[in-house]
């Protein structure tokens, strides 16, 4: 799946082209993708989104976080779930191969509880050995992107250390909760789970990087945002479908979670913006919380 979004310049623009993970990795990782920015400099927003593996085959640059704190891109990124629009500042002309980490894959890959990393990246090469500089080297050298990907795929598989079925069962659920409705309640979480507030509350920190009614904000304004770009909703219809208060707090939560407010993304939306709501097209193999994403 290709997607191009070009400048006014032809040979001046950023692309996003997406693959599916194999059925063995797909309770692991969602979609992994090469974007492209063929431009001296580019600077952008990235939605709200789960933790990102990202290997930067070309450029460099920072992010910056919806705090204000920026921080280095290193070669190998781990960046984790972002509770924000998180801008990015690339250097010259640049290349990245990232993968996006689901709960699974966060804890198979033992990076520690999620809430400890969010808003914020580290080096996964100085974290976890240098045979991922080995493959950013590999993925560096190879010219054909689809050969890359199957490579990337059966060093992922050895990097992920088992993950219990009750694991497996939970954040199943918790997807589920995330997905199905426009606006998840909590007791609905807490029935499905027949846990108490309180551990229900402990797996989505470790898991996913915040409390289950920050998750349930997060998810539903990034459905929003599809629905505005791809199906052209009006606020109207979205404010009661997602239990907003009022149009006013409509905008403040799609502006937190995705950098723009409604308008923006209907009428004059970022490059990026516009390549990463259809992720949601995807089929198969994909997750629907990945494709909400």
């Amino acid at each position: 799946m290709d997607h191009n979004y070009p400048d006014h310049d032809p040979d001046n623009f950023v692309g996003l082209r997406y693959w599916a993970p194999p059925e063995e990795l797909k309770l692991l990782i969602g979609a992994a993708y090469l974007f492209t920015a063929n431009c001296d400099n580019y600077h952008d927003l990235t939605r709200a989104d789960m933790p990102q593996l990202r290997f930067m085959l070309s450029g460099g640059g920072h992010y910056r976080f919806h705090d204000g704190r920026t921080a280095t891109t290193p070669e190998v990124c781990m960046l984790g779930p972002t509770m924000g629009a998180t801008g990015f500042f690339l250097e010259g002309r640049s290349s990245v191969i990232g993968i996006a980490i689901l709960p699974l894959g966060w804890m198979a890959l033992e990076c520690g509880d999620a809430d400890q990393h969010i808003d914020s990246l580290f080096d996964m090469a100085a974290a976890q050995g240098p045979h991922f500089t080995e493959m950013l080297d590999y993925l560096r050298h190879e010219q054909d992107p689809d050969a890359a990907i199957a490579e990337l795929w059966p060093f992922l598989e050895t990097q992920f250390g088992p993950v219990s079925r009750e694991m497996i069962e939970m954040v199943t659920t918790i997807d589920a909760w995330l997905s199905d409705k426009s606006s998840p309640e909590i007791d609905e979480l807490i029935a499905a789970t027949g846990l108490s507030a309180r551990q229900v509350a402990r797996h989505t920190h470790r898991l996913y990087g915040a409390s289950p009614k920050l998750l349930a904000r997060k998810y539903r304004a990034l459905r929003c945002a599809s629905q505005i770009v791809l199906d052209h909703k009006s606020w109207r219809e979205l404010c009661e479908e997602g239990t907003f208060y009022d149009q006013p707090h409509f905008i403040r939560e799609i502006k937190q979670f995705l950098g723009l407010t409604p308008h923006q993304l209907l009428r004059d939306p970022t490059a990026v913006a516009k390549l990463t709501v259809q992720r949601r097209a995807m089929t198969g193999l994909v997750s629907e919380l990945n494709r909400i994403s």
